[in-house]
């Protein structure tokens, strides 16, 4: 049996399975608690109260809660609109939540006309950021809040625009919630300004929290399922998912006290994390709120305010892609969101490499060719020495076939027959295969590398390729099914590389063999077309480099199957 074609198929079997098993798990019903009678539930949404391990004096009391708002259905009040150069966002009075944000040099995946919205609140699905304090009867994501606009855009010429949000004095403790976004950024500060006119000092805590339902981002392939799910980072204990899964079940497991690190919530190509600044203590804390709604946020202690004095606590709130170069220059550990897995010490040096390339010649198709090739190239020696092997084999095929037909059923005397002819040509059997063991960390990590990266979401190639992590389409006008272009001649590539070789001794893995083309191609139909255009280039290149060593050693395709002539007496 050739090696590299049982390794091969065992490959391809094992990716069958888990393609299968993160379909069956992606399409998994999410189980809806029973609720009782709205006055009579607890407000999950309002953050626990503070543990004494913050360490601040006069621990202050939970916050009042008020009545809960029917679920996937947040109270509303006052919208007010905010637009900058990079953003459009949408903040409701009630509770100061920003509940819409519409990322403007992105666009939606099912309409790109529209911009995409990473913030939102529909009948369907509920993603926002809330914000508040707790104690002292002080305002939370539940208090009316009111604007002196509901207009507000950055002017030509500013760095920043500010929206200040009053709430209603209380014991004369006056707070003032302020967002203030950026030009050039997706950084958004958010401030309490508490203004003290009490007799008493008062001594707060804020938090700072994402509610979102469990809903996978539009578009989301459930053949290449990604992570949509909570993350927390902590210098000690450094990058950790959180899953909604276990949040539910109550097993996350994740550093609940810090003086540094941040919580946020990560779904394919974007992020938004809330960042306190480092040497502070923390808080994190996540929640299963009621049916598929889940909580994750952070509680950080305010200032002391003594009467008759202001303090302010600020907390940042990063939302928008997933820009790896951007995210490690506001928090130690952001460029982690972009998860590549256990094959991240490969892949970030691939990215850094296709981004220069890309840099060059400004097209990311392109760039993924050039990088198929220098990958190539650099595995060059080692996959000649396999494909040379390979040509050997090709030779003793007719020799392989007629020890088969002599042995016949035998198998403990073909198979040392096999090994004492390999020993006498010089030939290791298992030559064949060392390229491909060793790329394989390689082409997995660049898997992950065309796969996460957002710097190729809605990037043109060439002719109908307009998204190179969308999947290609072309042919699916006229057949009403996903079927492209790329795909077909990726799989023609695949049965041009067989051909170059034997037909297996076994009829059964020759069937096989002959199959893999026609089924990869039917996967693929499904995957990004920057996936499959790497594929592609790669059958190209090893075709190339396969034919010419096979003309170099004068061999040409046998049919192993086919009877070899006698042997003259």
């Amino acid at each position: 049996m050739d090696s590299q074609r049982l390794i091969l198929l065992i490959v391809f079997s094992m990716s069958l399975f888990m393609l299968v098993d993160a379909w069956q798990r992606d399409k998994q019903p999410v189980a809806v608690q029973s609720q009782g009678p709205a006055s009579a539930q607890k407000d999950a949404t309002l953050p626990p109260v503070p543990s004494d391990k913050l360490a601040v004096p006069q621990a202050p009391s939970a916050a009042p809660g008020a009545p809960l708002a029917p679920t996937g259905v947040l109270a509303n009040g006052t919208t007010i609109n905010v637009e900058t150069d990079l953003v459009k966002a949408e903040i409701n009075t009630m509770g100061g939540d920003l509940r819409r944000l519409e990322l403007k040099q992105h666009r939606d995946v099912e309409d790109p006309k529209r911009n995409f919205a990473l913030f939102e609140q529909r009948p369907d699905h509920v993603y926002v950021a809330q914000s508040g304090l707790i104690g002292n009867d002080l305002p939370n994501h539940r208090t009316t809040y009111t604007a002196s606009s509901t207009q507000y855009k950055l002017a030509d010429g500013a760095n920043d625009v500010e929206v200040r949000l009053e709430a209603p004095p209380v014991n004369g403790v006056k707070v003032t919630k302020v967002y203030r976004f950026h030009r050039g950024t997706y950084l958004i500060d958010v401030a309490f300004e508490i203004n003290n006119g009490s007799p008493a000092a008062v001594q707060p805590h804020g938090y700072v929290q994402f509610l979102r339902d469990d809903k996978a981002p539009a578009g989301d392939s459930s053949m290449v399922p990604t992570y949509t799910g909570a993350a927390v980072y902590t210098d000690k204990e450094k990058f950790q998912k959180v899953t909604f899964k276990d949040i539910e079940k109550g097993k996350a497991s994740y550093p609940k006290n810090s003086t540094d690190g941040w919580i946020a919530m990560l779904q394919h190509y974007f992020l938004a994390a809330w960042l306190p600044k480092n040497g502070t203590p923390r808080e994190f804390y996540t929640r299963h709120v009621e049916g598929n709604l889940y909580t994750a946020g952070v509680v950080v202690p305010a200032p002391a305010v003594a009467p008759g004095a202001t303090a302010t606590l600020d907390i940042p709130l990063y939302a928008g892609p997933q820009e790896q170069d951007k995210l490690a220059q506001l928090a130690p550990g952001l460029d982690l969101s972009v998860d590549y897995g256990w094959l991240t010490i490969i892949a970030v040096p691939l990215f850094w490499v296709l981004s220069w390339i890309h840099g060059y010649v400004g097209n990311w198709g392109v760039a993924i060719i050039l990088l198929t090739v220098m990958i190539k190239l650099i595995f060059y020696p080692l996959s000649e020495a396999s494909y040379r092997s390979m040509g050997k084999m090709r030779v003793l095929a007719p020799k392989l076939q007629r020890l088969k037909e002599q042995y016949g059923d035998d198998k403990q005397r073909l198979q040392q027959a096999m090994m004492e002819m390999y020993k006498t040509e010089k030939i290791n059997p298992l030559g064949g295969c060392l390229h491909i063991v060793v790329q394989i960390p390689v082409l997995i990590s660049l898997y992950w590398v065309l796969l996460a990266s957002v710097e190729l979401r809605h990037a043109p190639f060439i002719l109908w390729i307009h998204d190179l992590s969308r999947p290609d389409t072309l042919l699916g006008v006229w057949f009403g099914m996903p079927i492209g272009l790329l795909p077909i001649l990726m799989g023609a590539t695949m049965i041009i590389q067989t051909r170059l070789n034997p037909e297996p001794p076994d009829p059964v893995q020759a069937k096989v063999m002959k199959i893999m083309p026609i089924a990869f191609s039917v996967f693929f139909f499904f995957f990004p077309a920057g996936l499959v255009l790497y594929w592609l280039v790669n059958n190209v290149l090893s075709i190339l480099q396969q034919w010419n060593i096979n003309r170099r050693l004068g061999t040409a395709p046998v049919k192993t199957g086919s009877k070899a002539p006698a042997k003259k007496s």
